[in-house]
């Protein structure tokens, strides 16, 4: 009897003490409680850039490292070039809903920022900005509250207000950070600048749930020296473009994410923290990459494999098991609805959640993919712009152009209706109808 007495008397005196806690201090436990989430998104770095992937010519051991503890995705699609990627990832549509301008996302847009801000989330985004329209001088171009407005409480990021014929994004940046342009330094990197950020953040957040979006300046063309390159040393050279510091580019690439990656585990919060790392379009087309299945052309631009195959991996010890696998299929405008079922938000958007996954749980896998490509920027690009519906295995363009990618990746023997079985008609009946529901346009 003393004791029930005793354990009712406890039981009073702790909801007691609960009930007499300030209200921030009951939801930051359990806000504690939720996953970190770290987005990151390498800029020009297609599928075969990572060793994981079987590229011979480039070493990521710290990417290989995630994709060995985490979800290694061998069928990840972007959008064959960086703006359009980047309003279809952040707001979870495709491109004829909201992509008005190159180097723009709409003000009108709800992003993750803002899914992960109104949950609770200390949210910040740091590296590649590029979305105020300033190429068109659009309203609004120079306002470096922007970020804010989409859900970004911090920021340090290039090309915010300023072009890039104002200052460039490696040696000597020029930066933003939180309203304020930073000192030019010609022995500071833009990477560093920007990662050395997130590493700061990443430490003040530590006890509450934060989300970091991260759209990396790497390894983007100019391909020029890293400090880690010989070159380096001679400030004069640090501009001086040569497709062989791609190399180091991509090393240097690898190299931030083991210093983020170790920074979680110095603040004991790498267990419950999610890590996603992907790739915004595929590789410039001026790089060629040596592979396990032979040598393969970047594709930045084109509707091609090659153009819209990017890596992606998937990191968080609590809950996804080591060295997995995933073939199926990944898009876009699957991450926001991925990141507000986390948060238990509903969006209403045209991507795919794939949550169950990331926690085990049993997931439906994609049938389908649907790309529209209007890049509105440059000539060369401007003559890939199409829409296409794609399988793992078939791809079908609006113009009925139809391919079998693993026997045909670069496209340039379209399959003719002779040559198919009914099985094979009915996966391309069904693309049709996927393409048929969005606007169609000629080319």
């Amino acid at each position: 009897m003393k004791y029930h007495r005793y354990i009712l008397i406890s039981c009073c005196l702790f909801t007691l003490a609960c009930s007499s806690l300030p209200k921030e201090s009951v939801n930051r436990t359990t806000q504690n409680q939720r996953p970190n989430v770290i987005l990151i998104m390498a800029d020009d770095m297609g599928f075969e850039c990572l060793s994981a992937n079987g590229s011979q010519s480039y070493s990521t051991p710290n990417l290989d490292r995630l994709a060995n503890r985490g979800i290694r995705f061998t069928k990840a699609i972007s959008q064959p070039l960086c703006t359009p990627s980047r309003v279809k990832i952040m707001t979870g549509k495709y491109n004829f809903r909201n992509y008005d301008y190159f180097t723009h996302l709409n003000p009108k847009e709800k992003t993750f920022g803002n899914v992960m801000k109104e949950a609770g989330y200390a949210t910040c985004i740091v590296g590649k900005w590029q979305l105020n329209g300033l190429a068109q001088g659009l309203p609004g171009c120079t306002d470096n509250a922007r970020p804010h407005h989409f859900g970004f409480q911090e920021y340090c990021l290039w090309q915010l207000t300023k072009h890039r014929k104002e200052g460039e994004r490696f040696a000597n940046p020029l930066i933003e950070q939180n309203g304020v342009v930073l000192p030019r330094n010609k022995d500071a990197y833009g990477p560093d600048v920007v990662s050395d950020y997130a590493i700061s953040f990443i430490k003040r957040q530590k006890d509450n749930p934060f989300f970091l979006y991260y759209p990396m300046i790497l390894v983007h063309d100019p391909f020029v020296p890293t400090p880690d390159s010989k070159e380096w040393v001679d400030a004069s050279k640090r501009y001086k473009k040569n497709p062989a510091h791609f190399k180091d580019m991509v090393a240097y690439t690898d190299k931030i994410i083991g210093k983020i990656v170790d920074e979680l585990e110095a603040q004991g919060i790498a267990e419950n923290t999610l890590l996603i790392f992907t790739g915004d379009n595929g590789t410039h087309y001026s790089i060629s990459t040596e592979t396990n299945t032979g040598t393969l052309v970047g594709a930045k631009g084109n509707t091609i494999d090659a153009g819209t195959h990017v890596p992606m991996l998937a990191y968080w010890p609590a809950k996804i098991k080591k060295g997995q696998v995933y073939d199926g299929l990944i898009e876009f405008s699957d991450f926001y609805p991925t990141l507000a079922e986390m948060v238990g938000a509903t969006e209403s958007v045209d991507g795919k959640s794939f949550y169950n996954l990331l926690v085990g749980k049993k997931h439906s896998d994609r049938t389908d993919v649907f790309v529209h490509y209007d890049p509105q920027w440059g000539k060369r690009v401007n003559k890939f712009r199409n829409q296409f519906a794609r399988t793992e295995r078939y791809k079908l363009y609006q113009n009925g152009k139809f391919y079998d990618l693993v026997n045909d990746k670069l496209e340039e023997r379209p399959i003719v209706d002779e040559e198919l079985t009914s099985a094979i008609k009915k996966v391309k009946e069904k693309l049709a109808a996927e393409i048929s529901k969005a606007p169609k346009w000629v080319n």
